[in-house]
Formats: C-alpha cells, structure tokens, sequence
C-alpha cells in the first residue's frame, strides 16, 4: 500500500507543469535560451522573434504585446502570464 501512495505521489509531482516552478523572465532583457527555457510554447524560433521584435519596436510596455509576435496568442500568454515581467 505504501509504495502505491509513493507511486501516486511521485506522479503528481511529475505531473505538475514546469511553468509553477519558472523564475520570472523580463522580456525587454531575456536572451533567447532563457525565454526558450523559462516560458512554456516558446522555442528557439519564437524567442528569437521576441527578440528581433524588441530590437525593431523598443521594450515591450505589456505582456500583451506578444502577441503581435506570429505564433504567440492569448493561450500562450495566459500559460505564462505569471512568469513574464517587463520591468
């Protein structure tokens, strides 16, 4: 009985997303690998087109405006809302 409960505890432990334990992630000075690694649905591509956005139109002023990144919608961002920061 003892290792059933270890094995349903260890599961939700696995289960739980990695978005609960990310650190805060500042989208005006993140480099590509941290918002890869910290956000979750955002790869290499996405990151480096955070980047190139942030490079062509200045510092983000609302999380919201991901969203006028292609492939970045409001999923996206409720999924990460608690971990993106702008300042």
């Amino acid at each position: 009985m003892m290792k059933i409960i270890q094995s349903l505890a260890l599961s939700l432990l696995l289960s739980i997303s990695a978005s609960v334990f990310a650190a805060p992630v500042n989208i005006n000075t993140a480099d590509a690998a941290t918002l890869s690694s910290e956000l979750t649905g955002i790869g290499e591509k996405r990151s480096e087109a955070i980047i190139a956005y942030r490079e062509a139109n200045g510092a983000f002023k609302s999380a919201e405006e991901l969203m006028n990144i292609k492939g970045i919608g409001e999923s996206i961002l409720q999924k990460n809302a608690e971990n993106i920061v702008t300042k």
